[in-house]
């Protein structure tokens, strides 16, 4: 590796030619000249199975929600330089019925407005990374505070209600659980028992120090006493996005018409996961989503990824498959766990099979029409760690999804879906407001 540049010395260039002895190898002679005769290739080397989805007597969702969230570092000008993150998720309702009137291609802006009056709601907060420091304690007490008061101000509380209903499990009749086991933020020892139910707080019972149930997401085992990475800002907005997401869920689920909740599609922006140490909700979530299943009100839910490895993939292979005109049936790919590590990943099985611990959901390929594909996440319930599965029949509501996509997507962007499009507009703030309107904000804040 070449040394870069610096502010007083120019970098290093790399030499591209010092290592070509290798070339001697007949291993890399045949490798390089077939690289650059190879033939053309006339079928899907991954051998992705297509199925052909037939909308005839299947009834499309009548209402949709959507949930996106941004977040954007600021760093002040100072030296050294003080950074915050401003985190931003947004909650979209929309009409199906309104929505199948406007253009998808050039919306008339008044229908567009109707379509989206008094339909949104949004969730903003700040977190201190880096040289800034609060009167009240150090950045690690700050983020913890910060993180609970978010949740437990806005709305009325509503979002600190789904985090309760989700860690008590309370869908469940006369539900007594208590809440997933977490770390401590005090000693680093794990509250195996976690709170007893219902409760927002409870004490150590190695140290005695006080947790709030906002601990169990372990956002503070992401950062040091007095400074927190940029990923901090990241996994909040995660964490929100399915907490705003469940919270539609969850007054749906409680509402006097039982079946709302299961005519109405949930679509997340990115992937059904939570990772690392946030992944503690998700054992609960999935079992959620079997007892719903079960009780015959399915919750309709997906997530869109727009980049990644999968999409990479689909990007690949997404020619082979039908339909190859406008006005052919939409196409489908479920895809099993064999075919994830050996055609996405290309890595053999590993000890933990994929998505154990970590996704609600899993992953399928669909294609609309020549020029719209995309890569969605699935809930099945229950999870099983089998190499041949999941199947479509494993997919929760796939048949009413799949009816109801076609309507919802949008060509404005490769692949878009027009909710998620529409609430990544209210929740962006790679432009409104831009950074360097918070940048401004901040400077005139402490210089009073």
């Amino acid at each position: 590796m070449p040394y870069g540049q610096g502010t007083r010395l120019p970098g290093e260039a790399a030499s591209k030619l010092g290592h070509l002895a290798v070339i001697e190898s007949p291993w890399v002679k045949s490798l390089v000249e077939d690289f650059e005769s190879a033939p053309a290739v006339d079928g899907d080397p991954s051998k992705t199975v297509w199925q052909t989805f037939d909308p005839k007597e299947v009834v499309p969702l009548r209402g949709v929600w959507a949930v996106d969230g941004s977040f954007v570092p600021v760093r002040s000008e100072q030296k050294p330089p003080r950074e915050v993150a401003f985190v931003k998720t947004a909650l979209l309702m929309l009409d199906k019925a309104k929505l199948d009137v406007i253009d998808k291609d050039l919306p008339h802006p008044l229908l567009l407005r109707d379509a989206l009056k008094d339909t949104g709601v949004q969730h903003a907060t700040v977190f201190p990374l880096k040289n800034v420091r609060t009167s009240m304690g150090t950045n690690y007490d700050a983020v913890r505070n910060i993180v609970r008061d978010s949740m437990r101000v806005d709305q009325g509380g509503a979002y600190h209600d789904t985090m309760k209903w989700l860690a008590y499990r309370k869908w469940e009749p006369d539900s007594t659980a208590r809440s997933p086991a977490f770390q401590c933020p005090h000693c680093r020892k794990d509250v195996d028992s976690g709170l007893d139910h219902d409760a927002e707080t409870g004490l150590c019972p190695h140290c005695g120090g006080e947790v709030f149930l906002s601990d169990l997401w372990g956002f503070h085992m992401e950062m040091g006493e007095d400074s927190a990475p940029e990923s901090l800002a990241s996994s909040y907005m995660l964490i929100m996005e399915h907490l705003m997401l469940f919270t539609a869920v969850r007054l749906m689920w409680h509402h006097s018409d039982r079946s709302l909740v299961a005519d109405t599609l949930f679509i997340k922006d990115g992937p059904l996961t939570l990772r690392s140490q946030y992944s503690k909700m998700v054992p609960n979530i999935r079992d959620f989503l079997q007892y719903a299943k079960v009780t015959g009100r399915p919750v309709h839910i997906i997530g869109q990824e727009k980049s990644g490895t999968f999409f990479d993939h689909l990007a690949s292979i997404v020619r082979f498959a039908a339909p190859h005109n406008r006005g052919e049936p939409l196409t489908y790919a479920p895809l099993m766990h064999s075919y994830v590590h050996r055609e996405v990943y290309r890595s053999p099985d590993v000890s933990n099979p994929y998505g154990l611990k970590t996704n609600w959901g899993e992953k399928m390929y669909v294609k609309v029409d020549p020029g719209a594909f995309m890569v969605l996440n699935v809930p099945t319930g229950n999870y099983k760690a089998d190499s041949d599965w999941p199947t479509a029949g494993d997919l929760i509501g796939l048949s009413r999804i799949l009816a109801t996509l076609p309507s919802l997507v949008s060509h404005k962007f490769e692949g878009a879906l027009y909710p998620v499009e529409l609430a990544n507009g209210i929740a962006s703030m790679s432009s409104y407001p831009s950074a360097t309107i918070l940048q401004r904000f901040l400077e005139g804040q402490a210089s009073r």
